[in-house]
């Protein structure tokens, strides 16, 4: 009687040790991959090094927008916990770790009711850093425009920071107002 519950416990402890070694394996190659923050250079804007961050689906919402032709684009701009904070205070200039993310849409007439604008296809996940020490030839913000998860060329990114600066410089170059 004992051998056959031993033998059991032992099959289940051994299952269970698998598993655990399994996950600890998969966390440990997570972990070497991520370790000092490197990133695979395809999933980093030129010019600035700007990645799409981790979790960045979860932040709050600081604005919905609409954009006019030619785009014809749904916005919603999203902060991270630094931004957040800056933007109920009406912090200017923005804190160093300040990150906004901006994901537009296609505009598309809803299925269900028609005189509704609904998001369509998705276009562009655009992204402002701020450090100022890092990017102090840029008012302290790096800039990232992706398409599909793809950063989008030099060329791009080469106009990020001259239309932030010729339209919001006096508002640390950030377009986005806090929706009440």
């Amino acid at each position: 009687m004992s051998g056959g519950s031993g033998m059991k416990l032992r099959s289940v402890g051994t299952r269970a040790m698998g598993c655990l070694l399994g996950l600890a394996a998969v966390m440990g190659a997570d972990a070497a991959a991520t370790a000092g923050g490197a990133q695979p250079a395809a999933a980093v804007s030129p010019i600035y090094g700007v990645a799409i961050p981790h979790g960045y689906r979860e932040w709050q919402m600081i604005a919905p927008a609409a954009e006019a032709a030619p785009l014809d684009e749904l916005r919603v701009v999203l902060g991270n916990d630094v931004a957040m904070k800056a933007i109920r205070n009406a912090t200017l200039p923005f804190p160093d770790g300040t990150i906004l993310v901006k994901l537009a849409y296609k505009k598309k007439q809803s299925d269900e009711f028609p005189s509704a604008t609904v998001p369509g296809q998705p276009t562009t996940v655009q992204i402002m850093v701020k450090d100022s020490k890092r990017y102090a030839s840029t008012g302290g913000w790096g800039f990232g425009r992706f398409i599909n998860g793809v950063p989008a060329d030099k060329a791009q990114h080469q106009t990020c920071f001259a239309c932030h600066e010729a339209r919001v410089k006096s508002r640390d170059y950030v377009f986005t107002r806090f929706a009440p």
